[in-house]
């Protein structure tokens, strides 16, 4: 009876810390004092231009989605420079973005951005 009685207090003990929610236990972890790795994002993007039209294609490997756009810049000074719309790649998947200059093109980039 004794016996029991001691393993009483630990039983409920163990009870109480099993029942706590996830969150709250992850906070009591022991770490090993390095900052947690950082996660992976951003699409992969190959880009061509043909005279005055350009096509990208940006294909994203993470898991978070990537707000990408494209951005053109014309050669000539009274050509317009142009920006296309956002376009989310989710994981897994490729987008097509296009856009052209009246004449030559002088330059292509692609911007990203995390989608919220």
């Amino acid at each position: 009876m004794r016996l029991s009685r001691s393993l009483a207090p630990v039983t409920v003990a163990v009870a109480l810390v099993l029942s706590l929610p996830y969150d709250a236990m992850s906070h009591a972890r022991v770490t090993d004092g390095k900052p947690p790795a950082p996660r992976l994002f951003g699409a992969a993007c190959r880009t061509a231009v043909h005279g005055s039209h350009v096509v990208a294609y940006c294909h994203n490997p993470y898991v978070d989605t990537d707000r990408v756009r494209l951005h053109i810049e014309c050669a000539r000074w009274w050509d317009i420079d142009t920006d296309s719309a956002p376009a989310d790649a989710a994981a897994a998947m490729t987008v097509r973005l296009t856009g052209r200059c009246w004449k030559e093109v002088r330059s292509v980039w692609i911007s990203h951005q995390k989608a919220r």
